[in-house]
Formats: C-alpha cells, structure tokens, sequence
C-alpha cells in the first residue's frame, strides 16, 4: 500500500483513505455491518490506515459503527478522522456538546484528525465570532484533537480566506480531474502548497461519475489500459499531485474495495499520455455544459424562492454525464419544487450580479425544457 508523510505532522498515512459515508445498507436502510466489517477488514488488512467518518454520515449510523469496529483494533495504529458539523453549532456550548457526543459515538479518547465541516467563508466567520474554533484549539492542547484542520465545499475565494487565515495541520476539499475550476480547484491546490497545508481529498471520482463514463469516453482510458477501471484513472489523477496525503473513496461493496486497493497496490504515477486522455476528456465533458455557472451564489436570494445555482448544477451535470438518472431523484423530489424555474417571474434582478454575465431567466428556460423532456 502506498504511504505518504505529513512533513509538518510527523505521521504517516495510507494513500487511500477509507470514507464511511457510503457504506452498503440492508433492506431497512441500515448500515449493513456484516458486509461493511469484511470491507474495512480487506482495505485494512492491505494497509490502509486512514478512516473517515462524521457526524450526519448514514443518518448518524456512520460514527456509532466505525466506533464498534475500532473496538476490534489496535487504535494506535489507525488514523480516525471525523468532523464537526458547523451548521448545527448556534452557541460554543453547542460545539462543546456535540464535540462529547461524538467522543461517545466512537467510544474514543481523541480524533487523530478533526474537520470544521464543509465550510464556507460565512460559516467559518460564525464559528470564528462564537469562539469554536479557539475552543477547538484548546482541545488540541489537550490532546483530544491531535491534528486540526477544515473540509471545503465553497468557492475558491473562500477557501483562500480560510487557508490564510490561521496555521492549519492539514485541510481537506474535493479535487478530480473534472473539477479542476469548480470548488478550491487547481488554484486551491496551489495555494495549499505555497501555505504548506497538506491536503485530503474528498470526492476523488465524483460521487462515483467518474467511474461510469459514456462509452465513447470510457473506450478512450480502455485503450490505455484495458485491465484498468476508469475509477482507477480518477485515483491516479489526484495521487499524482505530491501534496495529497490521503484520498478518500466512499466504497460502497467489496468489489469497489479490491479495485481501489489494486491502483496503490503499487501506485503508478499518471504518465504523459494518461495525463493527455483524461485533459482530453475534461475539455469533452466541460463542453457540454449549458452555462458557466460556478456556483457563486451571488445571484441569491431570489426574491421568488428559485434556486439558480442548484438548477443550473443539476442541468450541467446531466449534460456532462449525458444521464439522466444521475440527476433525477434531486430534480423530481417533491420538497424543493418551489425552487424550480417555473417560479422565475424574469424580474432580471439576478442579471446584474452574475459574474459570468450568464441570461439567467433565458437558461433557466431551457433547464426546465431539457430536464422535464430527457433524451
């Protein structure tokens, strides 16, 4: 199993990370523990060393499970991880009572690595002003965090903000090869390694697209190498930028587990014409998409309840993947139907805001007529 060193830490981890936000469930929806313990057994018995978990994970089944199997192992020998959920902290107090929880959930003295849970520039500013993040250092003091560091979902300029913001032990954001100049991105990365912040990777295949591609994208990795899985190429993709110390898979069956452990079984860095194919494949699916949209939110609130960003998330990610069912539970759920584009009124309120001058009420328009009508 490839190992990879935080410098500033003085620990060593297994390049694949295990993240038990997708384990496999039983009939009920429960996490299916008998199938979930021979998964980790596999990934652990191979060398990895890394286990990710948090709070809201499998409905809050996440932490109470990964805590009963730790039971059956050497903790010293294994790197836990898991997370503060921020949008559920109102008050210090709050932080300090979920904080307890957890350490019972996992039935643990400490977390070896603790995250600030997908935070944005907002919400961190929140935990900042309620002292949480003083708090946090506190327990590091104490030894109950003995590696601090923050998850990330938002926009480059916040993660800049956060990342200079104080000294960090490590940091973690989503980072593949199509979402190079979506989130924290390229220049995410490269700031993490002008700060010195190792870096975590979270959604290394996307949430599993990036192992389903079209046909005609897929015959494009198969004649590199028809032994390898696409998934594989997305690994070998984020593995190949030095300052990854752990990727994280949210494996969901045990086939997953044995393909993701034979990319770092050993780990070969992406040559010249693998990097060249999956540019290739970038720039084809990045010219698919409907809009440039980039999830800014500058557009919101609008005045009507429509959800401009998240329509225009759905509607590009079923143009680049060109499959509908990737897309049609969000689409179709009952609750969010008031946020859809027929709300729109075509006020033009957003129009002015939208730093990639996109038509909005006119995109909207076709989100509508493409998603209701898939091909």
């Amino acid at each position: 199993m490839e190992k990879r060193t935080f410098e500033n830490l003085g620990c060593t981890t297994s390049l694949l990370g295990f993240g038990a936000m997708r384990l496999p469930l039983t009939q009920n929806g429960k996490i299916d523990e008998e199938q979930a313990t021979l998964m980790l057994d596999t990934a652990l018995d191979a060398g990895v060393n890394y286990l990710d978990t948090a709070y809201p994970y499998h409905n809050g089944e996440s932490e109470p499970f990964i805590g009963k199997y730790l039971k059956k192992k050497d903790r010293k020998s294994l790197y836990l991880a898991t997370k503060l959920p921020q949008w559920l902290v109102n008050s210090l107090e709050d932080a300090k009572r979920l904080f307890n929880e957890q350490l019972l959930r996992l039935d643990t003295p400490y977390f070896d690595f603790y995250l600030i849970h997908s935070i944005d520039k907002k919400a961190f500013d929140k935990m900042v002003e309620l002292g949480v993040v003083a708090y946090l250092e506190t327990l590091q003091k104490e030894g109950k965090i003995k590696h601090l560091g923050f998850s990330f979902h938002s926009i480059y300029e916040d993660f800049a903000y956060i990342a200079n913001f104080r000294p960090w032990d490590f940091c973690q954001i989503q980072y593949n090869y199509l979402d190079t100049e979506d989130q924290a991105g390229d220049k995410g990365y490269a700031l993490s390694e002008k700060l010195g912040i190792p870096l975590i990777v979270m959604e290394p295949i996307k949430g599993g697209s990036l192992a389903n591609l079209a046909p005609e994208l897929a015959s494009k990795l198969q004649i590199l190498d028809r032994t390898a899985s696409s998934a594989s190429f997305a690994l070998r993709w984020v593995a190949s930028h030095p300052n990854v110390k752990v990727i994280l898979s949210g494996m969901s069956n045990l086939k997953q587990v044995e393909d993701n452990l034979k990319t770092f079984e050993p780990f070969v860095p992406l040559q010249d014409n693998e990097w060249q194919v999956l540019k290739e494949i970038h720039d084809i699916m990045l010219s698919r998409l409907g809009n440039g949209c980039t999830g800014c939110k500058y557009c919101m609130p609008c005045p009507f309840g429509v959800d401009i960003p998240g329509n225009f998330a759905l509607w590009n990610k079923y143009r680049m993947f060109q499959d509908f069912e990737s897309v049609k539970k969000s689409w179709e759920n009952p609750e969010v139907q008031s946020t859809r584009p027929p709300v729109c009124t075509e006020c033009g309120q957003c129009l002015p805001l939208c730093p990639q001058h996109i038509n909005i009420p006119e995109d909207l328009k076709k989100v509508q007529m493409e998603l209701s009508h898939p091909r």
